[in-house]
């Protein structure tokens, strides 16, 4: 990932607590506004209340006050005698024993203090004030009192404490304030994780809708776009600083086959296969891709060719170990091709050091498929006089199919080493093991799609298959001294029971050369990974050879062969040396 990307995440990444902090900063403002107004309202509509209610008991107190103790001549002054005026001093002042009454009096018409709680204050004549103007026109603001008996206006003032009301009123705001910022708390709280949810879920939604644009949907690996962009941006990066870039292109052999033999269901299957594989070296410093239909690239920073042919050496091991099966279908085994290329030792540039890869990958399939080549190592051209012909023949097989020349030679190997346990000559050895290297070469006029044919043939395939011995034995016959390594070539096939082919020969009418072949090329078949089926293990093959003595291969060989690798030492063991599973028992003493 570039630095700029890596940039423009952190941007986004930043921008994005910042917008749930706008949101939650704009409901909070709004919830405060609201509870404000809240706040506002209802302390206007309790204090209206509490006023309402309190003027309504005052109102009722006064009503019942004056029409139990007054008469309308006390309202005229002088009228009232003094216990008249004492006795109604006197309940105005019983009134004051209510705490929240402080004072009450009782004013005529021109403002003079009639009757009082205070009786010091009778006869004093206190500058009005609006409300009791109003009053004494026939608006007071707590109360009207009017009759029609009053021949004069008068006016019942009454003093309550207002702290009490005040207090009531403050401690209802402070509860609805409570109660408004907890709801508010709690409801930020609950918005603040459903918007954090919801921005943590669209972003890992965000992510893999990003990552799904750079990754293959069937392997799961980083696709060709995406590879490419990373390959550019190490390159680029190493510009800067020094080191090195290695590249490994793996192309599947046979898969177009495999895929017209048993069906892009089974090519997915084998596509998804290796992918975990090459998932499985994926690192902080390897990335792996699909980099075409059936072609992945391994990038390996801080890596040389030889790194990654080490590296391509062990997937290879990993693959021996891999196998598909397809309905009715032999074990098939997973084979790839490779070309590896590095920067800057073979390129300067992303498109060099891609098609540089590219020449060495078509090399290793033109060699016949499951090898690998590094642009460093080309094949050389031969430069000596020592190269014949069938040194040149056997580079043929080598380049029309490597498994045709790897069986090849463990074809020799055995003969030869059947030979040496029938006690035969050198010179014979030397033939045994020239045919051997040589009784495939027809194979390299079969067609590519029945030489690699995952899957048996058919019946008129194998027939045109049977004709690579005859092929063969034209390519060599007109070669000097090569009657008997013709021999081998041309009977390598035929059966002891004479149901073999071209000849049908039967028994001791088999050359011995091709009866000697027949064992080797059995039994190499039978240990070496093929196109269409694993490699047997030793102890089945052993096993199986016996039970084709006498029907398919001569009996006294069989057993000479068999003995030949369960005592000698020096026995050859199929495949890698590196990777032997069964080893001789010991020669007997």
């Amino acid at each position: 990932m570039t630095l700029a990307r890596e940039r423009g995440q952190d941007a986004r990444s930043a921008r994005r607590p910042m917008l749930l902090a706008l949101v939650l900063a704009i409901f909070l403002v709004l919830v405060g506004i609201t509870a404000s107004a809240l706040v506002a309202i209802t302390s206007a509509h309790l204090s209206t209340a509490t006023l309402n209610a309190t003027i309504s008991r005052d109102a009722s107190l006064v009503e019942l006050f004056v029409n139990s103790n007054l008469h309308p001549d006390d309202l005229v002054p002088g009228r009232a005698d003094a216990a008249q005026r004492a006795q109604l001093d006197s309940k105005l002042a019983a009134l004051t024993r209510n705490d929240q009454i402080l004072r009450v009096d009782v004013r005529g018409a021109n403002g003079e203090v009639l009757f009082a709680s205070d009786p010091a204050t009778v006869g004093d004549r206190p500058a009005q004030s609006q409300g009791m103007r109003d009053a004494l026109s026939g608006t007071p603001s707590a109360a009207i009192l009017a009759s029609s008996n009053l021949r004069d206006p008068a006016v019942m003032a009454l003093w309550r404490d207002a702290a009490p009301l005040l207090a009531s009123v403050a401690q209802v705001q402070r509860d609805v304030v409570i109660v408004v910022l907890g709801a508010a708390t709690v409801l930020a709280v609950i918005l603040f994780l459903v918007f954090r949810a919801a921005q943590l879920r669209i972003n890992r939604q965000q992510a893999q809708l990003l990552e799904a644009t750079r990754r293959d949907p069937l392997t799961g690996l980083l696709n060709h776009g995406a590879v490419v962009a990373s390959l550019a941006e190490l390159v680029e990066g190493l510009r800067r600083e020094s080191g090195s870039i290695g590249i490994a292109l793996v192309d599947v052999d046979n898969f177009q086959l495999l895929n017209e033999t048993h069906g892009h269901v089974s090519g997915d299957a084998v596509l998804r296969g290796v992918a975990d594989l090459l998932d499985g070296e994926a690192s902080g410093s390897v990335l792996a891709a699909r980099y075409g239909p059936d072609e992945f690239l391994l990038v390996e920073t801080a890596a040389s060719a030889t790194d990654l042919e080490r590296r391509v050496a062990d997937l290879r091991d990993q693959l021996a170990d891999l196998t598909v099966q397809f309905g009715d279908s032999e074990r098939l085994p997973v084979t790839v091709s490779v070309g590896i290329a590095s920067l800057p030792e073979h390129a300067g540039s992303v498109t060099e050091l891609l098609s540089q890869a590219t020449v060495a990958l078509q090399e290793a399939k033109g060699s016949g498929g499951d090898a690998v080549r590094t642009v460093a190592a080309r094949r050389a051209k031969s430069n000596t006089g020592s190269f014949d012909v069938l040194q040149g023949l056997v580079i043929a097989v080598d380049t029309k199919d490597r498994y045709t020349k790897r069986h090849s030679e463990d074809v020799a190997r055995y003969a030869v080493f059947l030979a040496e346990q029938l006690g035969l000559d050198a010179e014979t050895l030397a033939t045994i093991r020239v045919s051997g290297l040589l009784h495939d070469i027809g194979k390299i006029g079969i067609p590519d799609s029945l030489l690699r044919k995952p899957s048996k043939l058919t019946a008129q395939e194998f027939d045109i298959f049977k004709q690579h011995v005859a092929l063969g034995d034209s390519i060599v016959r007109d070669l000097p001294n090569l009657e008997a390594i013709r021999a081998g070539i041309r009977h390598h096939h035929e059966r002891w029971d004479g149901h073999g082919y071209l000849a049908g020969l039967e028994g001791e009418q088999i050359p011995l050369i091709g009866r000697i072949m027949a064992v080797a090329d059995a039994f190499s078949a039978m240990t070496t990974t093929r196109p269409y089926r694993k490699a047997l293990p030793v102890e089945e093959a052993i096993k199986r050879l016996g039970d084709a003595a006498g029907t398919q291969l001569e009996q006294g060989l069989v057993v000479a062969f068999i003995h030949g690798l369960e005592t000698a030492s020096d026995a050859p063991i199929p495949g890698d040396a590196s990777r032997r599973i069964w080893k001789p028992a010991r020669r007997a003493a």
